[in-house]
């Protein structure tokens, strides 16, 4: 059945596509325990149903740059799949925007938002525009214009976008004042937002912290270990990556590497946190270059000198490595590096950074591995807290978010180990995550019929 599935997937999903179907397969492969437990899952076609989005909306996007002349880009919102409830997932405004990447996106978030326990479907959208090097009113020009063509597919109980790469609290503000100037209606339809109207309090910290939530359960509960102390790797300087490094320091691990997309860092004596924050944080996003020029001791590798089909960060020996950059960045051969320099868990904050091959190797060599889906759903949960504030027209505290925060991440774990052990495939987290989501979706759809 799986593989009839994906040959029909493979003839009408052209070549771009190919993070889709590894996607796809990656989960589909997974669920070969629990496919033939429940005769109703091929009754109500639940896997051909679930592979294919419910619908894929594209739309021109016309806006004036600062010289007056008008630019065009390509918009997009797939919504894949709302059996749990709304179309949830974020906007991405980057070059790389394509279909192929954001069913991919899509997909995953079904999956994402079915662990979190929390009543929220699967979707992602954006656009091709790129948010570097434009002026605050190109952007504000571009958000506007954007709304505009995506407003009819929104709403507080229909799809409730958020914020990816591209997208922060700024561009989700001028998403917002578009769509309630257009319909007049102040309510939930994103989130994201400014705390100064409807935002949450720990939104932008959401992900790097649950991804760190879930590590320190998953290495309490398997190797009675903590992460105090222990030497650990981060990719990337964007938002994830920062508040993955920001929480790790706070429980007092020893964070050596993060990375940009022209190098990487390397600090023996551990991240200057603040320094990355100036160079990466606000109008400058300067080159993690600049680093090694104000940190004595720090080593600054251009991604031009990356060994073959390998990454300056992980050949650095650690105790816990984090992916939290982008996909598919963390190869097989890197995996051997890790793993000779006596790595004992990955835990991805990215979506989809490891590949195929290398998590194949993690999980034969007894490396503990956590999916993006189960260990990076901190920043989702919190958009879901988000919405729940402003249906309820409260405001949250700090504290009350972290501890929620704390608690889902802790409950993801244990979902997702108990359902490996409850079909023989103890510690591994991918297919005990995907069939933990499966089920749960998978009840969704055929209690709702077809």
């Amino acid at each position: 059945m799986v593989e009839k599935i994906l040959a029909n997937l493979k003839k009408s999903n052209c070549m771009t596509d190919n993070t889709f179907l590894q996607a796809v397969s990656e989960v589909l492969n997974s669920l070969e325990p629990i496919i033939n437990s429940d005769s109703r899952y091929e009754q109500f076609a639940i896997l051909e149903r679930l592979v294919i989005p419910d619908r894929v909306i594209q739309f021109k996007v016309q806006w004036l740059d600062d010289q007056n002349r008008v630019q065009i880009n390509n918009g997009y919102r797939i919504q894949f799949n709302n059996s749990l409830g709304p179309y949830k997932g974020g906007l991405r405004f980057h070059p790389s925007v394509t279909t192929g990447v954001l069913k991919f996106l899509a997909f995953e978030q079904i999956f994402k938002n079915s662990l979190t326990g929390l009543p929220i479907g699967g979707a992602k959208g954006g656009s091709d525009f790129d948010p570097k090097g434009k002026s605050d009113f190109e952007i504000i020009r571009f958000c506007r214009a954007f709304m505009r063509e995506l407003y009819p597919y929104i709403g507080a109980r229909v799809d409730v976008p958020a914020g990816d790469i591209g997208v922060g609290s700024r561009e989700i503000g001028y998403l917002f004042g578009e769509y309630k100037r257009i319909t007049h209606q102040y309510d939930g339809v994103l989130s994201g937002k400014p705390y100064a109207f409807g935002g949450s309090l720990m939104r932008p910290q959401a992900t790097g912290y649950g991804v760190v939530y879930f590590a320190r359960e998953m290495l309490a509960q398997e190797l009675q270990e903590s992460l105090e102390g222990k030497v650990c790797t981060v990719s990337g300087a964007g938002n994830v990556a920062i508040h993955t490094i920001e929480k790790l320091q706070q429980l007092g691990a020893i964070v050596v590497t993060c990375s940009d997309s022209d190098g990487a860092i390397y600090d023996p004596n551990g991240i200057d946190l603040d320094r990355v924050r100036e160079l990466k944080e606000g109008g400058k996003r300067l080159s993690l270059a600049e680093y090694s020029h104000q940190v004595p001791g720090s080593i600054y590798t251009p991604k031009s000198e990356y060994p073959n089909e390998a990454h300056a960060i992980w050949q650095i020996p650690c105790f816990a490595a984090f992916p939290c950059a982008t996909q598919n960045e963390l190869t097989l051969n890197d995996a051997k590096k890790l793993i000779e320099n006596g790595c004992i868990a990955v835990v991805e904050g990215a979506n989809m950074p490891t590949t195929p091959e290398a998590i194949e190797l993690f999980q034969r060599e007894g490396v503990l591995f956590s999916p993006g889906k189960a260990s990076n759903a901190g920043g989702v949960a919190v958009s879901e807290f988000e919405m729940s504030q402003n249906a309820s027209m409260e405001k949250w505290d700090f504290d009350k978010v972290d501890r929620k925060l704390d608690e889902l991440m802790r409950q993801i774990y244990k979902r997702v180990s108990l359902t490996a052990k409850e079909y023989g495939v103890e510690r591994n987290f991918v297919n005990g995550a995907n069939i933990a989501a499966f089920k749960r979706v998978a009840e969704a759809m055929i209690l709702e019929g077809f």
